[in-house]
């Protein structure tokens, strides 16, 4: 027996609790699944791994988030799932106690709880809208969205080209636009300065960020020479002037700045190496030969003009070179060679990274000796020449769950798999190094799923660096989704275990998803 609810007005009116109730689920979308049974929330747990629950202390409680939740859920259709408790009514009241939640102790009435591969994870904390929703739901264990942070405030944030465009067209002031992608680390550096430089220029400067590293915005980072994050374009009255690249600025001189803009200084042109007053021989593909016939014992450093790693060893070089040239009881010289000119020589030494160290032996080479970079290591090595321990074997090279393509192979190899992601990396690349580990582990956990694969494509080593460049890859390293051998999307989350595998259980998750609705509708 209901017992109903009634109020008066021009006649008397009455509704059952049970009445009340089907009114409530009618403004539910489909895709919020109503739970009011311990049983079913369960089962529900058990087999979605992504779930975020709302628990309302009564049905009408829930009207202020079932439409923004049900907007998130028509987003994330297949990656997230969404579930809604009325702790209101007799069952879900039961389940409420059974899950120890007291949503009417919540301001609004309502509560946030989310679970991760059928275990509580967290509950949710972050702004109620809908980007934020999403992008908590996409990546669980993901850092929060700049503009969530309050100190963000005086900062405009730009999700869209089109807001972006209306921003510049109908703004008076000028505006300061940081363009960045939510991993890069310059960029969480600079944050704290271009917001409290946004809170002194208030009224008077606009100073707007966005989130420019998806690949729909391809088009806008060519068209303002975005070529890597973040980048600064300074606009007044909508047309483009500067860009400003004084990254180790602070807020007051960025504010100093906007108050006279002026355009990045031109660098001064650097003077080639083998032109300054350096002890070192540097060596042409037509010399190299007879020099190193004529020397007992050299080290031979290959470098390029742009290597900053080349730039960071150079003076250690030059110290050694001032003491070895120039010695009269030298156990050898030191001399360099620009393989980016001197072709032929690089070539013919296989030279594929910067800097390369050499020693030769009355013209024969002995040694590659990647581990020698200071003055005191190279004096020591050329005072006692010693054998260099054996190289790290490669990624590729040491036995893992991942999956190394090539050009030869790549297309064919992921138009089988369902889900494949690929890393696209470099050897030498830091940020590629941290996450080989990450990205391996989680490879493993999926090895014996046939229909998955974790895959990774070296784009220095021979023509792969072609399709690097047919896949979309500016920057080490980039992670890219396929279905099928189809290209989805790159891959932004977090590059720790936990961001390689949640994205797959997602996916998965997806898969799970429509058998079980399919099996429903037979």
């Amino acid at each position: 027996v209901f017992q109903p609810l009634c109020w008066t007005g021009s006649q008397s009116v009455c509704l059952s609790a049970s009445l009340l109730d089907r009114v409530s689920v009618l403004k539910v979308s489909p895709l919020i699944e109503k739970v009011g049974d311990h049983k079913d929330l369960k089962k529900l747990l058990r087999t979605r791994t992504n779930v975020l629950v709302l628990y309302t202390k009564t049905a009408a409680a829930g009207d202020a988030h079932l439409k923004l939740l049900s907007d998130v859920a028509q987003a994330l259709k297949g990656q997230a799932t969404i579930a809604w408790v009325d702790c209101g009514d007799s069952d879900g009241r039961k389940l409420c106690k059974k899950m120890k939640v007291d949503p009417g102790s919540r301001q609004g009435g309502a509560e946030l709880l989310h679970f991760k591969d059928g275990s509580f994870h967290t509950e949710y904390s972050r702004p109620a809208t809908f980007k934020s929703m999403v992008a908590f739901l996409k990546d669980p264990s993901g850092p929060p969205l700049w503009e969530e942070n309050p100190e963000a405030k005086d900062v405009v944030h730009v999700e869209t080209e089109k807001d972006f465009r209306k921003l510049l067209k109908k703004e008076e002031r000028p505006v300061l636009m940081m363009f960045y992608a939510p991993w890069c680390g310059v960029c969480k550096r600079m944050q704290p300065i271009f917001q409290q430089a946004a809170t002194e220029t208030k009224g008077k400067y606009v100073l707007a960020g966005m989130n420019v590293h998806p690949a729909q915005f391809d088009g806008l980072k060519q068209e303002f020479s975005v070529k890597g994050y973040p980048t600064f374009c300074y606009f007044q009255k909508g047309r483009f002037l500067h860009h400003y690249e004084n990254y180790g600025a602070g807020a007051a001189d960025l504010v100093a700045w906007l108050k006279d803009p002026q355009p990045p200084q031109p660098k001064t042109p650097e003077v080639p190496w083998a032109e300054t007053d350096s002890a070192v021989f540097h060596l042409t593909d037509e010399s190299f030969d007879g020099f190193l016939e004529e020397q007992p014992a050299a080290l031979v450093m290959f470098y390029a003009p742009w290597c900053g790693h080349c730039k960071k060893m150079k003076p250690e070089f030059d110290e050694a070179a001032e003491i070895l040239n120039r010695g009269s009881d030298s156990p050898g010289v030191l001399a360099a060679l620009d393989a980016t000119v001197h072709k032929a020589v690089g070539d013919r030494f296989k030279i594929s990274g910067f800097p390369t160290l050499k020693y030769f032996q009355n013209g024969e080479e002995k040694f590659t000796l990647p581990q020698l970079r200071s003055k005191d290591k190279i004096m020591e090595f050329m005072h006692n020449p010693q054998a260099p321990p054996p190289p790290e074997r490669s990624w590729e090279d040491r036995p893992s769950s991942v999956s190394h393509l090539g050009s030869e192979d790549f297309r064919e190899a992921l138009k089988k798999k369902r889900h494949a992601l690929v890393m696209f990396y470099a050897p030498w690349c830091p940020h590629c190094k941290s996450a080989v580990p990450h990205f391996t582990a989680a490879a493993e956990l999926f090895k014996e799923d046939r229909k998955i694969v974790y895959a990774a494509v070296d784009c220095t080593k021979g023509l792969n660096h072609d399709v690097c460049k047919q896949e979309g890859v500016e920057g080490y390293p980039t992670f890219s989704y396929y279905h099928y051998g189809k290209f989805v999307e790159k891959y932004n989350g977090d590059r720790g275990e936990a961001g390689f595998t949640g994205f797959m259980r997602s996916l998965r998750g997806r898969d799970q998803e429509k058998v079980g609705k399919k099996k429903e509708e037979l």
